[in-house]
């Protein structure tokens, strides 16, 4: 008797909750969601570049010695210029063995050693730069890549983007709901988000750089935010 009084009470609970999912169907909000950007130029004030050394001999140790001879005058001049020991940073350095000269049949008779030492370097003295890569390649660098710029404190243009992009976002908003002739409600989600890299690139090739400065140009930076802001429809 008891049992069958408990199949009586689960059937009766099964059933109320049928009951209540056919009388409150799960329908979705009616919502417009407006997106805007905002992008603010910032001028860079700092850069990086990537200064190397290459040196070659058949004997390593020779190789080994003309490269450090070289690395040394080059983070010397570096210091002379301004540049902090802090801001200079051993990126790669590698010892390897190539084949100088090769037989009739493609095979190798004789080998070099070369030896790569590159420093990563961080440039605070933007309208120095060009004097400053000149002045390294006399000092013995033969290889300057990959000079890119930043602004180390953006969080202002950072704020002042966002700003731009919220209120583009809302005006959006506003004017797609005006266009099909209903009012927004609560807002009920934002998101906002940076896309893509503030930070242009600029390649030098520092080989066999003679008299005068180096030409190099910072240009401008963009910093650009998104921003998607989502409203009910009243």
């Amino acid at each position: 008797m008891k049992k069958k009084l408990v199949v009586i009470v689960l059937a009766l609970v099964a059933m109320l909750a049928l009951s209540a999912c056919s009388t409150s169907p799960n329908k979705p909000y009616p919502q417009i969601t407006g997106s805007g950007t905002g992008t603010v130029y910032l001028s860079p004030d700092v850069a990086y570049v990537y200064i190397g050394v290459q040196t070659r001999s058949e004997d390593v140790a020779k190789a080994l010695d003309d490269n450090n001879a070289k690395a040394n005058a080059i983070s010397k001049k570096l210091k002379e210029l301004g540049v902090d020991a802090k801001d200079i940073q051993t990126s790669a350095f590698n010892i390897y063995p190539t084949a100088s000269e090769f037989g009739p049949m493609g095979e190798a008779l004789s080998y070099e050693y070369v030896v790569d030492n590159t420093v990563y370097v961080t440039v605070r003295d933007l309208p120095n730069l060009g004097n400053l890569l000149n002045a390294v390649v006399k000092a013995g660098a033969n290889s300057i890549n990959g000079v890119s710029y930043d602004v180390l404190d953006k969080e202002a243009a950072f704020n002042e983007a966002r700003q731009v992009a919220i209120d583009n976002a809302k005006k959006t908003a506003s004017d797609m709901a005006s266009a099909v002739g209903v009012k927004l409600g609560k807002l009920t989600s934002v998101y906002v988000y940076q896309s893509g890299n503030v930070t242009p690139m600029y390649d030098v090739k520092g080989y066999g750089i003679g008299g005068g400065s180096v030409p190099v140009s910072s240009g401008q930076l963009a910093l650009t935010v998104n921003a998607d802001l989502t409203y009910e429809i009243k």
